[in-house]
C-alpha cells in the first residue's frame, strides 16, 4: 500500500464532498491534524476507522484502499506453455487447413486487427512469438487470471518481455 496514493484518494474523496478536514475529522472523531497526516501519506488511518470513512465518501474501503484502481478477482491460474501451445496450434492450423482457407484467414486477420504486427510472422520469429506471448499473457492478468512467476522465469527466452511481464504480474496479480 502507498500511504501516498491513499492520502491523494482520501483529499480527493473529501473534496469531493466540499469538506474541510475539520469536518470530516469531527465526523470520525479525529481531529483534523489526524486528517491532514493521512492526507500528506505520513499516517494512515486506522482500521476501525475505514468502515465509517467509506460510508461518509459513498464508496468502499477497497476503493480508498486501491486509491480507485479497479479490484482483480482471481480467476484462476495459465501456465506458460499452453499458451505457447495454443498459439502453435495457429501455426498447424495454417499447415493442416491451408493457409489461403477461409477459417485460417478470418482467424488470423481477427488476431491481426487488435495486434501491431502480424501473428504469422511470430511463426518464423522467436522474437516476435514471445512478443505474442507476452500480451497473452498481460491480457489474462488483466482478466484476473494468475501466472506463476518461475513459469514466466523459465519459459521466456528474451530478457526484455520477461521483464515486462514480470512487471505486470507486479501490478495485476496475486503474488
Amino acid at each position: 500500500m502507498d500511504s501516498k496514493k491513499i492520502g491523494a484518494t482520501i483529499a480527493m474523496l473529501r473534496g469531493s464532498k466540499n469538506m474541510t478536514q475539520a469536518e470530516l475529522g469531527d465526523r470520525i472523531g479525529v481531529s483534523f491534524q489526524a486528517v491532514s497526516k493521512w492526507e500528506r501519506g505520513e499516517t494512515l488511518p486506522d482500521i476501525s476507522i475505514l468502515p465509517t470513512l467509506a460510508d461518509i465518501f459513498e464508496t468502499t474501503i477497497d476503493y480508498i484502499l486501491r486509491c480507485g484502481e479497479p479490484t482483480i478477482s482471481f480467476k484462476g491460474k495459465i501456465k506458460v506453455t499452453d499458451l505457447i501451445d495454443g498459439l502453435n496450434c495457429l501455426k498447424i492450423m495454417g499447415k493442416k487447413l491451408g493457409r489461403e482457407s477461409l477459417i485460417y484467414r478470418h482467424a488470423i486477420d481477427g488476431i491481426n486487427s487488435g495486434m501491431n504486427t502480424d501473428i504469422e510472422q511470430a511463426f518464423t520469429d522467436d522474437y516476435v512469438f514471445e512478443a505474442f506471448l507476452a500480451e497473452t499473457i498481460i491480457q489474462s492478468l488483466m482478466q484476473g487470471m494468475y501466472v506463476d512467476i518461475t513459469d514466466i522465469m523459465h519459459n521466456f527466452k528474451h530478457e526484455h518481455f520477461r521483464n515486462i511481464v514480470l512487471a505486470h504480474v507486479k501490478k495485476y496479480s496475486i503474488v
